[in-house]
């Protein structure tokens, strides 16, 4: 395995050197997939198309967090009547 990492790497320098940053990419990718345990076969065969790295400019607490999108069709629920709201029957408000 250590061949094929060594050979990747290669491969990535040279796609580097020729401005070939997409191939260097894929290269660099699979480099880290062989070296988290998957195999030659499954680093091959890995899709990064929906892969995306976090940009430099957005680093720091909270900007890592994925944001929630609901499901279509899905509407906020209207908002409470503020007239009736926190109110018990015979005017007295609620704890």
């Amino acid at each position: 395995m250590s061949e094929t990492i060594e050979s990747l790497h290669q491969r990535m320098e040279r796609a580097a050197l020729a401005l070939d940053f997409e191939e260097a990419k894929r290269c660099r990718d699979r480099i880290a997939l062989l070296r988290g345990g998957a195999t030659p076969d499954e680093a091959e065969q890995a899709d990064f198309e929906g892969i995306k790295r976090q940009e430099p400019g957005a680093m720091g607490l909270g900007t890592s967090q994925q944001r929630m999108t609901p499901p279509p069709g899905w509407k906020r629920p209207p908002k409470p009547d503020p007239m009736t709201s926190g109110r018990l029957s015979r005017g007295r408000r609620r704890p």
